[in-house]
């Protein structure tokens, strides 16, 4: 797959230039294929790169809206991504490789964290456009702040029920959501070992 934001690094200096990227609709769908996410139109990507050296600073905003399902009613809930970005990109040479000695985990630093590396004549901005969009989502989405959660399926009560009470009989398997029946038979199973 060809890289979406990509910019050689021979045509930066110490004073930077600024970069404008569309983030197309299409990138993201693929960008975000292994997710619930869906993005809900395109997004831009504004950044300032300079060189130092070797070393590559990339400053600049992402924004982008998506789509996620609702925590609670599972109604599409949009998500607006607005969030700046700031990293150091190295030659891949230069990026300390984990050491995995005696199986332990490795542990990036601070000053690791918002170094990446590239390779050849050119920084490609795609995992950290991706990686930024996944972290903005929020662990419990919502569609809005009082969502009441899914409604039970409306029931049609005929005139011989009309007056019953919820309490007096158990419901027809008919009104029950089809999530829960096979809930609904292993209740049926172990009632009829007792």
């Amino acid at each position: 797959m060809t890289a979406e934001f990509s910019i050689p690094v021979h045509d930066l200096d110490a004073a930077g230039k600024p970069y404008a990227f569309a983030v197309r609709a299409a990138w993201l769908r693929t960008a975000l294929d292994d997710s619930e996410a869906a993005p809900a139109g395109d997004g831009s990507l504004d950044v300032r790169v300079s060189k130092s050296g070797n070393d590559v600073v990339v400053h600049g905003r992402l924004k982008a809206e998506i789509t996620v399902p609702c925590a609670r009613c599972l109604e599409h809930a949009k998500v607006a991504i607005d969030t700046p970005l700031s990293v150091l990109m190295v030659p891949a040479g230069a990026v300390k490789a984990p050491d995995a000695q005696h199986g332990e985990e490795y542990e990036f630093s601070s000053e690791e964290a918002d170094v990446l590396p590239y390779s050849g004549d050119e920084i490609v901005l795609d995992d950290l456009v991706r990686d930024e969009i996944v972290l903005e989502i929020p662990m419990i989405p919502l569609c809005s702040e009082d969502c009441p959660g899914m409604s039970p399926a409306s029931i049609d009560r005929s005139p011989s029920t009309a007056g019953a009470s919820a309490t007096d009989s158990p419901p027809d398997e008919e009104t029950i959501d089809p999530r829960l029946k096979p809930l609904l038979e292993l209740k049926k199973k172990s009632a009829k070992k007792e």
